[in-house]
């Protein structure tokens, strides 16, 4: 990865950090569902704003089409309906430590699927200590939950396992030729559909009382840039630094929760902070290898 690579994954994690803390927000009001489809909806008309401003060419192909669809379903449809319904059982904390299990599920899968990204004692210690300092940061003590609601922690493991297919999958829009901010208005816009029935079908949302202003924000940013500007990040810096490399945002996502904390809700930072934040690093140094060999 080079600098720009690391300046977008940095840019990634902050907008990807508030998220949770929106998602905790919207919750309160609305059904987990309508909050899924609602942001999608709202990114993808911001997408397709972009696309149209910048006149970006669309994929041409039926099987891109196909692969855009398949893209929404795992790195949208499922793994948002699945963090949401989690975060209605178990504490935003628990759920980021399962979220930052991301990486390591993309190193297996890479490893099992990509030729370019085979398994290396690097990279699985280097997911090992990134994994350390997400637990670190967010604090041991939210492992005490680990007892309870098992099938919410179990749905947030497996947002973070399709996360990690959908990473892998997403490679080859590259060999598509497929504009990275295409690939983002194509892949929402194609989940944005999917979840509209089953959201019509299952939370039923115009039965629900209209959202207070704080929601009706909350929301707003959460679709326009913690996913429509989000994603043309991610998929920008899925073509350049590939499967693995783009995972490990999630384990940057509670230092940046941490870091906008203290800089506009006045939270202290600990030392458990500096320490989780300490092995996130190393773990990151271990991934990209460069220190590494260079010490060796």
């Amino acid at each position: 990865m080079n600098v720009q690579d690391w300046a977008m994954l940095l840019v990634l994690a902050t907008l990807w950090g508030g998220s949770f803390f929106l998602i905790g927000v919207a919750v309160t009001e609305l059904t987990p569902l309508t909050i899924v489809f609602v942001r999608l909806a709202i990114a993808a008309l911001t997408l397709w704003a972009i696309v149209l401003l910048l006149r970006v060419p669309l994929p041409s192909t039926r099987q891109a089409w196909i692969a855009l669809f398949m893209m929404g379903v795992l790195n949208n449809a499922i793994p948002f309906t699945l963090i949401v319904w989690g975060q209605t059982q178990i504490e935003s904390g628990l759920a980021s430590i399962f979220n930052a299990m991301t990486p390591l599920f993309t190193v297996l899968v890479a490893g099992i699927f990509l030729t370019d990204e085979r398994f290396s004692t690097s990279r699985i210690v280097g997911v090992l200590l990134g994994l350390s300092g997400a637990i670190v940061i967010v604090g041991p003590d939210a492992l005490s939950g680990l007892s309870n609601d098992v099938w919410a922690q179990l749905a947030v493991m497996g947002a973070a396992l399709s996360y990690g297919f959908a990473s892998v999958f997403g490679r080859r829009f590259k060999r598509l030729d497929v504009n990275p901010i295409a690939v983002a208005a194509g892949q929402v816009s194609m989940s944005a559909m999917l979840m509209l029935p089953v959201t019509l079908a299952f939370d039923k949302p115009f039965s629900q009382p209209f959202p207070s202003v704080t929601v009706v924000v909350a929301m707003s940013v959460l679709a326009v840039f913690c996913t429509a500007i989000a994603y043309i990040l991610f998929f920008k810096l899925l073509a350049s630094a590939g499967a693995t490399n783009v995972s490990l945002v999630t384990f940057l996502v509670p230092v940046s929760a941490i870091v906008l904390g203290f800089i506009f809700l006045e939270e202290r930072l600990q030392v458990s902070h500096f320490a989780g934040m300490f092995l996130i690093a190393l773990g990151l140094s271990a991934i990209d290898g460069r220190l590494w060999r260079r010490r060796v």
